[in-house]
C-alpha cells in the first residue's frame, strides 16, 4: 500500500542534459543499495590513455559550467558512448559505457577529454542534494531513449517519440496524443508553465488547449494560493535574454538550475497544499555526460518497427529526485522488478492516480509507478521550510556575452518550432482554426516567412514576437 491516494497535486521540473553520476553520482557512498560513483570510473582518450571520473570543490563560474563545450547528444553519439563503438555495428557490442571521451574529442569543437568525466560534490548542488537526502532519490531512472531532447521530451508527454531519434530534421506538426488530452478527455485541470519558449507547443494536440500554457510567474502565483491544477509541468528558460538560461543544459551555469528547483520546492512548501502534492525533479537526457551504469533493454512504444532506431532500449540515467510530505527520509527508490523507471512511469503514475484510462503506448504499460515512493501513512515528513541554494547573479557582461553566441541544437529546434507556429490565432473556433494550420503542416504549405536567428538576441526576439501573436486572442 502507498499514499498516492491523498496526492491532489503532481507537478514535474524537468531539466536538461545532465546525467545521474554527474549530479548526484556521490550523494551517497557507492554501495549495493545506492549505485552511484566509487570514483576509480573511467574512459579511455583516443590515445589509449585512461581519464578518470573527477571533481575540483570550486563553486565559480568556470567550474559550474562543466562540460564545456558541450558534448555530443545525438543518437550517433550517444551509440558511442554507451558501446565505445562508431558507427555501431549490428549486433552491437556490449553496452560499457566507455566511449565518452572519445566521443567528446569528436565533437566539432573539442574540449579535453577530462571535462565529460567530470561529476559535482553535493556542496556545490546543495539543493537537489538535499531534496535528495531529505525525501527521495532513484539511482534506477533511465532516459526514455538513447537519444536528444526531443525524443526523450515526446516520451514524458506521449510515451513515444514516433520513430524520431534526434531533433532534427524537424517533422512538423508532431501530432501524438498526450497525456495533457487525457486530463482535457477527463475533465481534470493541468497547466504548462514556462519561461521562454515551450517546448510542449510541439505537440499538434495541444493547440486547441492555449489557454492551459502560462508563464511561470503564475506556478509561483497558484501554488502560494492553493489554485495549482492536479498536473503542472514546467518547463525552465532555455535562452539568454535579459539573464541567463536556468536549464543546466552544458555548458550553461548549472547554479542558475539549483535557483530555480529552489523557487519550485519553496513556493510549494510555502503553499497551502503542500501536503497533498508530489514533486517530481528529473532530467529530459544525459546530454553526453558520463554515467557508469548501461542501459537496459526496454519495450518499444509500437508495434511497427521504426528505423534507424526502434526505441528497445534505455538512454542513459538521469537525475530523479521525488519529493513530498509522504516520502521517509533518505529513500533510496528502486523499482520492484528488472524494468527502471523511466519519463513514462510519470505517466503511468498519472493514469493510476486520476483514472485516465488505458496506457499511450506499450511503454507506459510496462513502466513502473511512483506510488511507492509514497511510503509514510501520513505527511510526517514536511521538509524544510526553506531552501537557500548558492548565489549567483550574472554581470551584465556574462549576458552580453551570452546573448551574442549561436544556438545550440536544442535552441535552433525551438525557433525552428516558434517560426512554424500560426502567425495569428483568429478569434473563434481555435480547434478548427489549429486542425486547418496542422493541415497546412502536414501538407508542406506553410511559408516560413521569417529567417532563423543568427545568435541569441535574434532568436529571442523571434520567439517574444511569434508567442505574443500566437497568445493574443486566447
Amino acid at each position: 500500500m502507498n499514499s498516492l491516494d491523498r496526492i491532489n497535486h503532481v507537478v514535474v521540473l524537468m531539466l536538461e542534459n545532465r546525467s545521474f553520476d554527474c549530479l548526484l553520482g556521490q550523494l551517497y557512498p557507492k554501495s549495493p543499495d545506492f549505485d552511484g560513483l566509487s570514483g576509480s570510473e573511467f574512459n579511455l582518450d583516443q590515445n589509449g590513455a585512461a581519464v578518470k571520473v573527477w571533481s575540483r570543490p570550486s563553486t565559480d563560474k568556470s567550474n559550474m559550467t562543466i562540460p564545456d563545450p558541450d558534448p555530443g547528444e545525438s543518437w550517433v553519439d550517444m551509440n558511442q558512448q554507451i558501446f565505445g563503438a562508431s558507427p555501431l555495428p549490428a549486433p552491437p557490442p556490449p553496452a560499457d559505457m566507455s566511449g565518452f571521451a572519445k566521443n567528446y574529442q569528436a565533437i566539432p569543437k573539442p574540449g579535453t577529454p577530462e571535462n565529460v568525466m567530470h561529476f559535482y560534490l553535493p556542496e556545490q548542488v546543495p539543493v537537489i542534494s538535499k531534496l535528495a537526502r531529505q525525501f527521495a532519490v532513484s539511482d534506477r531512472w533511465h532516459a526514455s531513449a538513447p537519444c536528444q531532447t526531443w525524443p526523450n521530451r515526446f516520451f514524458m508527454h506521449t510515451a513515444t517519440a514516433n520513430g524520431y531519434e534526434n531533433n532534427s530534421p524537424p517533422h512538423f506538426p508532431y501530432e501524438m496524443a498526450t497525456i495533457f488530452n487525457r486530463f482535457a478527455d477527463h475533465g481534470v485541470p493541468w497547466k504548462i508553465y514556462f519561461h521562454d519558449m515551450p517546448q510542449t507547443l510541439t505537440l499538434s494536440r495541444l493547440w486547441s488547449h492555449l489557454d492551459r500554457f502560462v508563464l511561470y510567474p503564475e506556478f509561483r502565483h497558484d501554488a502560494q494560493h492553493g489554485t495549482l491544477p492536479a498536473y503542472s509541468f514546467i518547463e525552465p528558460r532555455y535562452f539568454a535574454d535579459l539573464t541567463l538560461p536556468n536549464d543546466m543544459h552544458p555548458p550553461h551555469i548549472v547554479t542558475l538550475g539549483e535557483q530555480l528547483i529552489a523557487d519550485v520546492y519553496n513556493v510549494l512548501r510555502s503553499g497551502p497544499k503542500w501536503a497533498e502534492t508530489l514533486l517530481v525533479i528529473t532530467f529530459d537526457e544525459h546530454g553526453g555526460c558520463y554515467d557508469h551504469v548501461a542501459p537496459p533493454a526496454a519495450v518499444a512504444p509500437g508495434t511497427t518497427p521504426t528505423t534507424p532506431f526502434n526505441f528497445d532500449r534505455y538512454g542513459v540515467r538521469v537525475p530523479a529526485v521525488l519529493v513530498s510530505p509522504y516520502i521517509r527520509q533518505g529513500t533510496i527508490l528502486r523499482p520492484s522488478g528488472a524494468t527502471p523507471f523511466d519519463h513514462t512511469s510519470i505517466i503511468r503514475t498519472l493514469r493510476e492516480r486520476f483514472s485516465l484510462g488505458p496506457a499511450l503506448s506499450a511503454r507506459d504499460a510496462a513502466a513502473p509507478a511512483l506510488g511507492d515512493v509514497l511510503n509514510l501513512a501520513a505527511p510526517d515528513n514536511p521538509g524544510p521550510p526553506n531552501l537557500a541554494p548558492l548565489p549567483y547573479a550574472p554581470k551584465p557582461s556574462e549576458i552580453a556575452e551570452a546573448m551574442s553566441l549561436p544556438l545550440n541544437g536544442m535552441q535552433r529546434g525551438l525557433l525552428d518550432l516558434a517560426l512554424h507556429l500560426p502567425p495569428n490565432v483568429a478569434v473563434g473556433d481555435l480547434a478548427a482554426f489549429m486542425a486547418t494550420h496542422a493541415d497546412a503542416l502536414r501538407a508542406g504549405l506553410f511559408p516560413v516567412a521569417e529567417a532563423a536567428g543568427a545568435d541569441m538576441v535574434d532568436a529571442a526576439a523571434t520567439i517574444r514576437r511569434r508567442l505574443t501573436a500566437l497568445f493574443a486572442n486566447v
